[in-house]
């Protein structure tokens, strides 16, 4: 059983648009053409993959999975063509690694330049991502690594431990807060809140928490980064959740007054998490094994440890 890929890019097409004669524009085909072509990729199906209605093209249950395999198949190619393309100019090999908030703006980047700085021959396209959803797209195989909060479900991942941080309440220092005993993330969200953007993972976190808990959010501003957000705090605008330790990394203790939380949730330990390590490529490896002989990494210190060589 063969299948020819403009034939499946024309699948795809259709069935994002849910019409043949927008489907076949999107891939530059006549309707003609893209109407043979399906009828050609259904008798290679052996079945139908779409049934025509008043709403347009809808695809059948046999249309529906090979729609996913489809998709998976071209981000697969698209990977392909993006490490040839390095290759082509000299690149060894890129690595997609997502991270969330937390890793990304406190021990991530100085992991990071150290490798970079010793392997000159391979690119990194680093984002930002909520740890669910990375752990998601490194199953699906649209990122090769994830750096995520230890408490979320990653099914057959293998996950290594890196890191662990704590979140804590960042006031200005005259908030009344500013000198609380270690509290409930519920007994502070009566007061105004400093936040990340909404796209952030680390503003997802608290506005899911705080829905958990009953509770409204009330956000004065969100900023793109958490210099940003404790200047605000410490100018009076609001209280923040920050990461312990950027509120150290940007000094912040001396503007602004640290309040511990009693949450569980509060202590977020970090995992980096691959589909199967012995499969990755040569500089995948390479990354991971760098990362967890930086001094955060847990993976480290039980190595390093009397107890972790026994």
């Amino acid at each position: 059983m063969r299948y020819d890929l403009t034939d499946l890019r024309l699948f795809r097409a259709i069935a994002e648009a849910s019409s043949l004669t927008a489907g076949a524009a999107k891939v530059f085909l006549s309707a003609g053409s893209a109407s043979y072509r399906l009828k050609n990729l259904e008798h290679t199906a052996g079945t139908r993959l779409f049934l025509r209605s008043p709403r347009g093209m809808e695809l059948t249950p046999a249309g529906e999975k090979l729609l996913q395999h489809v998709v998976r198949v071209m981000t697969e190619l698209e990977v392909m063509h993006g490490e040839m393309t390095s290759f082509a100019k000299g690149v060894r090999g890129s690595i997609r690694l997502l991270a969330n908030s937390s890793s990304l703006n406190s021990f991530l980047p100085s992991a990071l330049a150290g490798y970079l700085a010793a392997n000159p021959a391979v690119d990194i396209e680093l984002e930002e991502g909520n740890s669910d959803d990375i752990a998601l797209s490194v199953a699906d195989g649209m990122a090769d690594v994830g750096v995520v909060a230890s408490d979320i479900e990653t099914g057959a991942l293998q996950t290594f431990p890196f890191a662990q941080d704590r979140l804590i309440l960042v006031t200005s220092r005259g908030h009344a807060l500013a000198d609380s005993p270690p509290i409930r993330l519920l007994d502070a969200l009566g007061h105004d809140f400093v936040c990340m953007s909404r796209t952030s993972s680390n503003f997802h976190f608290l506005q899911q928490t705080a829905h958990r808990l009953g509770r409204h959010l009330n956000v004065r501003i969100h900023v793109h980064n958490f210099a940003t957000v404790l200047q605000l705090v410490a100018a009076g605008v609001g209280i923040a959740l920050v990461p312990r330790s950027i509120y150290h990394k940007l000094n912040a203790d001396i503007a602004c007054a640290a309040v511990e939380l009693t949450d569980g949730w509060a202590v977020r330990p970090l995992k980096i998490v691959v589909r199967d390590l012995e499969r990755e490529s040569a500089f995948v490896r390479d990354l991971i094994g760098h990362l967890l002989r930086e001094p955060s990494s847990p993976a480290r210190e039980r190595h390093d440890s009397p107890e972790g060589s026994a």
